[in-house]
């Protein structure tokens, strides 16, 4: 395809409660959405970078200027673009991983659009539902824990996250697994908050049958994760630490996880997910599918990737419901009967979803940024 026009839009997104993780309070979403427009028709792609390079180095504003600087231009110098040719014109660029996937990703949506094919398909999907989970912050108090945790039982998720810190996490969990009986599914995400020294507390987790234990230490720690999964039942779960496939096998071979979490802006893009994920079936690890407080656009992406056959743990997936009172395209919504706890794998060419051009003006934070060809 030929691109002739590359889209910034920036929209506010109320969440419809503040989510707390062990590196801050997050109460709204600054979405810096991308928008591709070319001979063959349009495509959307989500930057997944939070507004302060928090989880991350990189942020909303830094993306932004480095898609608007360096990487469309760059994309739009080619005279012809498929998805498979972007993460080699975009390498030139160091990093800002979660900035090219947005770029990809509006790239394949178009492509797949003009070729009437679903993301799910071109992704190698296997499943027309996947397994949802819900990821719960850090609460103000066990009581309120345990009636937020309660809540998404009722509306059907199949496997609680526990998000969790030094001076919150034996008690919490131990509350929250006795509310939730010894078989429901129950993991823990630790975003980096603990250190080697905390590797006797950890081990307390064994008592509680989690799933997982996800990324408990720095992401260039690979060595202390290695320690941590040598002395613990619980398997050991990476997550910020894993931004190729290279560096899964690296961190598979040196036994610092058993469990990978795959995201897609954090690897570069899709494309390179799919990577990870094939690389994981390939040695027996493994994977599920993470989430950003994505609205519907991501979210349809990575619904399609969880229906990837080496996903074999409910992922973040959840309902739109869960961040957003609307979404930015139809909502995605739990299903009922059989289906209770999943969702339904978009099955319309590209991500199947349409972004709401109503929404995106109402909650526009500026004009939408278009860069054309030169």
């Amino acid at each position: 395809m030929r691109i002739e026009q590359v889209v910034l839009h920036r929209v506010a997104m109320p969440l419809v409660r503040p989510f707390e993780t062990s590196f801050g309070t997050q109460a709204a979403r600054d979405v810096l959405l991308v928008h591709v427009r070319s001979d063959v028709g349009d495509g959307w792609g989500e930057c997944v970078a939070g507004a302060d390079p928090l989880y991350s180095s990189e942020y909303v504003e830094g993306a932004a200027h480095v898609l608007r600087t360096y990487l469309v231009p760059a994309l739009l110098a080619q005279p012809e673009v498929t998805a498979e040719s972007v993460a080699e014109t975009l390498a030139f660029v160091a990093g800002h991983r979660m900035a090219k996937a947005a770029l990809e990703a509006a790239v394949l949506d178009a492509q797949l659009r003009a070729e009437g094919m679903s993301m799910g398909t071109y992704f190698g999907a296997e499943r027309e539902w996947v397994d949802c989970g819900v990821s719960v912050g850090i609460a103000g108090s066990i009581d309120e824990l345990l009636d937020e945790v309660a809540g998404y039982i009722e509306e059907g998720y199949r496997r609680i996250k526990l998000k969790v810190k030094p001076g919150w996490d034996l008690l919490p969990v131990n509350a929250v697994r006795e509310e939730l009986g010894p078989d429901r599914l129950l993991q823990v995400d630790a975003n980096s908050a603990y250190r080697a020294h905390d590797i006797p507390l950890l081990a307390e987790l064994d008592a509680f049958r989690l799933v997982l234990i996800e990324q408990p230490f720095p992401e260039e720690d690979i060595a202390t994760h290695a320690a941590l999964a040598a002395e613990i039942e619980t398997p050991v779960c990476l997550d910020e630490s894993i931004l190729d496939a290279d560096v899964a096998l690296d961190a598979i071979e040196r036994g610092a996880t058993s469990v990978i979490n795959i995201k897609a802006g954090r690897v570069g893009g899709y494309l390179e997910a799919v990577r990870v994920h094939d690389l994981c079936r390939a040695v027996d690890v493994s994977v599920w599918c993470g989430g950003m407080l994505e609205t519907g656009v991501g979210r349809a992406a990575n619904v399609a990737l969880a229906a990837l056959p080496g996903f074999t743990l409910p992922g973040d997936t959840s309902a739109s419901r869960r961040y957003f009172a609307d979404d930015l395209t139809e909502p995605f919504e739990l299903g009922t009967g059989e289906h209770r706890g999943q969702l339904r794998v978009p099955d319309g060419p590209g991500t199947g979803v349409t972004v709401r051009d109503d929404l995106l003006r109402a909650w526009a934070t500026r004009e939408p940024e278009v860069l054309r060809r030169a």
